[in-house]
């Protein structure tokens, strides 16, 4: 069963740093977070808060191209979460055809956002979601953090270390 949503806010994951796209059901008795891309999420945001730029970004510019070319976006799903990672459709109509394309969620959001279609996720993604595996996303971390020591360590001059020359 699907179930009609919306775009609640956006906030950080404090022990990854990744934005988080929170999503709130019509009646806010059930809510789901979704990880996201930084790019994605100031497409998110800047629509959410009403900036515009001088020039289209990308989520705009489909927008437009998709209106230039009589295109309703009439939905988006998010209908699977498998391995952590969250999948979602835009359906669109046109001459009386209907398409479905795959997208990312926060692509599929950010489309939402702009054209006002409607969010919907599918009830089986809210149930998984609450069985998402930080522990998975804490080992990217931690693979991160190491990169990141060994590029800090071999950058380090010898001056760096003061009176403990090596």
């Amino acid at each position: 069963m699907l179930i009609e949503m919306k775009i609640s806010g956006l906030t950080i994951d404090p022990i990854t740093n990744t934005p988080i796209v929170i999503l709130k059901d019509i009646e806010e008795k059930k809510a789901i977070p979704i990880w996201i891309g930084l790019f994605e999420a100031s497409a998110i945001a800047t629509e959410m808060e009403k900036i515009t730029f001088s020039r289209p970004m990308t989520h705009d510019l489909l927008n437009d191209i998709l209106k230039m070319l009589n295109v309703e976006v009439t939905k988006i799903e998010i209908h699977d979460l498998r391995n952590n990672t969250f999948f979602a459709n835009i359906h669109l109509y046109m001459d009386g055809h209907s398409f479905v394309v795959d997208s990312r969620p926060s692509d599929a959001l950010a489309l939402a956002l702009r054209a006002g279609s409607h969010i919907f996720v599918n009830e089986k993604v809210i149930e998984k979601s609450r069985n998402v595996d930080i522990g998975a996303k804490l080992s990217d971390i931690d693979k991160m953090k190491d990169e990141k020591l060994a590029e800090f360590l071999e950058n380090l001059s010898p001056d760096a270390f003061g009176k403990y020359k090596m």
